[in-house]
């Protein structure tokens, strides 16, 4: 009774508060992913966004995300090189526009990027914009509001930059930047027009508070992309000996997360390959988007086979703003 009051006050225009999410946590599952599936239909249809990404500079980051093989601070045996040549960029690029992918993102590793590595990029944007219509994103650490509006002028649509985890689980996570300065980067980049894609890791070691209060401050901060990412614990990272969630657990973040944000993209990402569905269950549970390919430094699941199943369950692959 609960659920479905809760989903009719937000099929007409309800914003639901903490509380609200926070009396979802003990409900029956099925009832609950039914719910938001439901509230999913009415506000995006049965539009699939599907995205790709390329790990553009790997390795020797100056950050110490617990989670992350990239760190400097810890012992990952992973590939370690600068920004990748442009022309493997594009390539890339067209490879993905050709098999139906909507948007590419570029990931490069560090805190930021200096002027001289922006140019290279930005050069790059306009290569692929001329060679191709697939919609771009950049996904570059704490960059400041002028380089934002560089990669804006260079046609990129979207800046990525996750928050993670919740405010106050966040000193958990990282000491090396803060929350603030991930909020900074994403305002400043809003502010030069960007689109913003923001979202956050499961299995952290946080509490379902946790989630709720990181989906209600993407919210507020009005972010339409939600990437969802699962930790796949990589060995030599200090999260490297923590447990898999179970899939029921992600069920039931991901539908929560469609209450408190109706006409978002929940948009799997890493560690969906961890689950022997690949996730299909999740996308019944109000998701209705993916990172497809392979993520920075862990496999993932083939476009081809992504596309299948985009199918086989009644999506249709169309961009969501």
């Amino acid at each position: 009774m609960v659920i479905n009051n809760l989903k009719n006050k937000i099929l007409s225009g309800y914003r639901i508060t903490k509380d609200d999410a926070l009396s979802l946590i003990g409900s029956d599952l099925d009832e609950l992913r039914k719910a938001a599936n439901d509230i999913r239909l009415y506000f995006c249809g049965n539009s699939f966004d599907i995205c790709t990404i390329t790990n553009g500079k790997s390795g020797k980051c100056t950050e110490d995300c617990k989670y992350c093989a990239q760190s400097s601070y810890y012992t990952v045996d992973i590939d370690e090189y600068e920004l990748l040549n442009s022309k493997n960029i594009l390539d890339e690029a067209v490879y993905n526009n050709d098999r139906g992918i909507l948007r590419y993102s570029v990931v490069t590793s560090g805190r930021d990027l200096s002027d001289s590595e922006l140019k290279i990029m930005c050069d790059c944007y306009k290569n692929i914009n001329d060679k191709c219509k697939i919609s771009l994103c950049a996904s570059h650490g704490l960059l400041t509001y002028n380089q934002f509006l560089r990669l804006k002028s260079s046609g990129v649509q979207r800046y990525h930059n996750n928050l993670e985890t919740s405010r106050r689980n966040f000193k958990n996570i990282c000491t090396t930047h803060t929350y603030d300065d991930k909020i900074e980067a994403l305002k400043n980049a809003q502010k030069a027009g960007l689109e913003l894609c923001s979202g956050g890791i499961l299995g952290l070691g946080e509490t379902m508070e946790d989630r709720i209060d990181m989906a209600l401050e993407l919210r507020d901060l009005g972010i339409k992309s939600i990437p969802i990412n699962i930790l796949n614990p990589i060995k030599g990272t200090p999260f490297g000996n923590l447990n898999i969630l179970e899939q029921e657990e992600v069920e039931r973040v991901v539908s929560i997360f469609r209450f408190i944000l109706p006409n978002s993209a929940l948009r799997l990402a890493g560690g969906r390959g961890l689950f022997k569905d690949k996730g299909k269950s999740i996308f019944l549970s109000g998701a209705n988007a993916a990172i497809s390919g392979d993520m920075l430094t862990t496999s993932g699941i083939s476009i081809s086979d992504d596309m299948s199943m985009i199918k086989s369950i009644g999506f249709e692959v169309n961009r969501l703003e």
